[in-house]
């Protein structure tokens, strides 16, 4: 297998300047190489997109990324025209073995902007790097007036580095509603980024619709209150803000969602946690706990001791979801979570141990490996990979899993010298939830201290374990 650790949950470059250049022109993530030329380009309401068929996808995302702001409703032909400046999009195969799948060139003259690239995702990247080239206002969700249009004249060509490039987010703590979500994906685009981890169910919450199982959103979905500030030290002197909390996502609506991510070259990886994390399912059915009691969904953060029990029954019901989910998600990679399992209520339950006993397991980590092993036989049945947390490492890895390393590097380094892929995730490097500045002036976080030099930083130090693994 190919090894690839790859950059999670951090943009690549600041910006992007010729040697000797007086100039600065600002590009994120940095280009491989950029010229720049004398002269401006200025974008006019007449200005033609102009591509064949199959760039027309591209081409209108373009018209509505630069129509916005501008006002313009730039036509879109298969011919240039002479009287005003051309936008002209050209797909060259043959671009792939100097660019890779999603590798662009980008030339800016007064007369003309060509975009040129192997697929139509190269093609939507070259968009964004010309929207960064536009004055600041082209961002704008209203019309702005008084503005020229113009951009320097440069030469530009430039492919990523990783195959896999992520920003991660959790709707379950709290909900984000789907406007919210499409914008997030719209950021990611902006950046270049290709991957939305999608975090959908949790102790505190259990966010998509599942069809068979109706309860993991009639009660997984709410939660009676949530904890105020951190909940750290004497539980007694813990405070909730009183008011319920919650909300999911139907069908139509991650089908919506994954439609407009995919018109942005994003793909969407849920992630469906087992087999801890699970208190609001286990709320919704609590015959997948190990106690059969009842429980509320969770309404403080930090792990807690209920996982699902190792029965038939729980494996055949989280299969179940995941075909819903694999129905819903095109995605190859279905990310199963893994992470803080406490293993004690399976010390405590007479059918797991019972289950440890019959397949001659030493130990609750073989179990949770048996119980990622069984994920992983069925992904793979459906053509799909899992991806899970670091912890799927313990009491043996599944042959085909990808490891997402965020309990530091050794984990993914680990993964990374026995043949497996990696997404490089530590906490320690690319959490946006922690402080990035001083903490008084910032809204609470989850706590430490991340500043942003500290993510760019990151790569070098990658490199120095992984080498040419990278």
């Amino acid at each position: 297998m190919n090894i690839v650790a790859i950059l999670y949950l951090a943009i690549a470059a600041v910006c992007g300047q010729t040697a000797g250049d007086k100039m600065k022109i600002a590009i994120i993530p940095q280009p491989v190489s950029m010229e720049i030329d004398a002269g401006t380009f200025e974008l006019h309401p007449s200005t033609r997109l102009v591509g064949n068929a199959a760039a027309e996808p591209v081409l209108r995302y373009a018209r509505q990324a630069m129509g916005t702001a501008t006002g313009f409703t730039l036509p879109i032909a298969e011919t240039p025209q002479d009287d005003f400046p051309n936008i002209i999009f050209t797909l060259k195969p043959e671009l792939q073995t100097q660019l890779g799948k999603e590798g662009y060139r980008l030339t800016v003259t007064p007369k003309q902007v060509v975009i040129e690239a192997a697929q139509n995702n190269g093609l939507f990247y070259g968009v964004q790097t010309l929207r960064q080239l536009l004055p600041p206002d082209i961002y704008q969700d209203r019309q702005v007036r008084g503005v020229r249009w113009t951009t320097h004249c440069v030469r530009i060509a430039d492919q990523p580095r990783f195959v896999w490039r992520g920003l991660h987010l959790d709707v379950c703590r709290h909900f984000m509603p789907k406007a919210f979500v499409k914008k997030y994906i719209d950021l990611l685009a902006m950046h270049k980024m290709n991957v939305f981890h999608w975090h959908l169910t949790e102790d505190q919450g259990w966010r998509i619709e599942i069809k068979r199982y109706p309860k993991l959103t009639e009660i997984g979905a709410w939660r009676k209150e949530t904890i105020i500030g951190h909940a750290r030290g004497d539980k007694a002197l813990w405070t909730f803000d009183g008011t319920p909390h919650g909300g999911f996502y139907t069908q139509d609506d991650v089908r919506e969602i994954v439609a407009y991510a995919a018109e942005r070259f994003v793909t969407v990886v849920p992630e469906i946690e087992m087999p801890g994390h699970a208190q609001a399912a286990i709320a919704a059915y609590p015959e997948l706990g190990t106690t059969g009691k009842p429980v509320e969904v969770l309404t403080y953060w930090g792990g807690c001791i209920e996982i699902f029990n190792v029965e038939d029954t729980t494996i055949a019901f989280l299969q179940n979801v995941l075909t819903e989910v694999m129905e819903l998600f095109p995605s190859e990679f279905i990310h199963i979570g893994g992470d803080e399992v406490t293993k004690q209520p399976w010390k405590d339950d007479p059918r797991a141990q019972a289950k440890m006993a019959a397949l001659g397991l030493k130990n609750e980590e073989e179990l949770q490996s048996w119980f990622i092993h069984q994920m992983d036989a069925f992904l793979a049945a459906h053509g799909r990979r899992l991806v899970g947390w670091d912890e799927i490492l313990e009491g043996g890895l599944a042959p085909g899993a990808t490891v997402m390393s965020w309990r530091g590097q050794a984990g993914g380094i680990a993964a990374a010298n026995a043949g497996h892929d990696v997404v490089m995730a530590p906490g320690t490097h690319t959490y946006f939830d922690k402080y990035q500045a001083d903490p008084a002036t910032q809204p609470l976080a989850i706590g430490g201290f991340i500043p942003l030099e500290t993510v760019y930083a990151y790569e070098r130090e990658l490199s120095h374990f992984l080498g040419d693994k990278i």
